[in-house]
């Protein structure tokens, strides 16, 4: 049995992981969906990108769980591999799911084109506003998950994308599994290509979009059930 926290991407919740939680859940192991400060329920409170890594750390102390695999969607392996750093050998592994990869020094916005970002966010009382149903096309979903997306996503707080990771050592030191979702680019670039290079990561991938937890959730559960335990 493993315990899995799992922590979604931008403008998303605890909520976001229900379907997969189950199928977990139903395999035996321990499912805890994590909302991030700011978003969803939690909207209102302050967040930076300190305030995510502590959300994460903090969610693992109050479990009382031993020995996690931390899984961060999107932004979220940005936080969550702070977090994994943070709590060393209580984590079995990280994984990201088609997302970023946390560099020290560096923030969610860096190696990309991020103007545009950085632009919605001035523009909007410092956050980074919900993309609307057109965004999400050609990634694999359907009409009724869209709708469910949109429906249920919170404006994002700008800092937490803005403000740099800070890591003890690099995250390849660390065992994970980088999950691509080939709707959404076949290959992992910048730090997360990186991190396949070490010999502790391997690569997983799935075809469908950036959006696998609505698109392929029982798929995404059997890629998470399967993992290797950590050696």
């Amino acid at each position: 049995m493993t315990n899995f926290v799992l922590v979604a991407g931008a403008w998303l919740g605890a909520w976001a992981w229900e379907e997969v939680a189950a199928q977990l859940r139903a395999a035996g192991h321990g499912a805890h969906p994590l909302t991030l400060s700011g978003l969803a329920e939690k909207q209102g409170v302050p967040a930076g990108q300190q305030t995510h890594v502590r959300d994460v750390v903090d969610e693992v102390e109050r479990l009382g769980l031993g020995r996690v695999v931390l899984v961060g969607h999107s932004y979220a392996g940005v936080p969550v591999g702070q977090a994994a750093v943070r709590l060393g050998e209580r984590v079995d592994r990280v994984v990201i799911v088609d997302g970023n990869a946390a560099v020290d020094g560096e923030c969610f916005l860096s190696g990309w084109p991020s103007d545009p970002v950085r632009e919605a966010i001035a523009a909007h009382d410092g956050f980074w506003p919900c993309p609307d149903a057109a965004e999400f096309a050609g990634q694999g979903l359907t009409d009724e998950q869209v709708a469910r997306i949109v429906k249920g996503a919170t404006a994002h707080p700008g800092a937490t994308l803005t403000e740099p990771a800070v890591m003890a050592r690099p995250l390849s030191e660390l065992p994970g599994t980088y999950i691509k979702c080939l709707l959404d680019g076949e290959e992992p670039w910048g730090a997360a290509a990186e991190l396949l290079s070490s010999e502790l990561w391997e690569l997983a991938t799935m075809d469908t979009g950036h959006w696998p937890m609505f698109s392929q959730p029982r798929e995404l559960a059997r890629i998470l059930d399967a993992l290797p335990p950590r050696a």
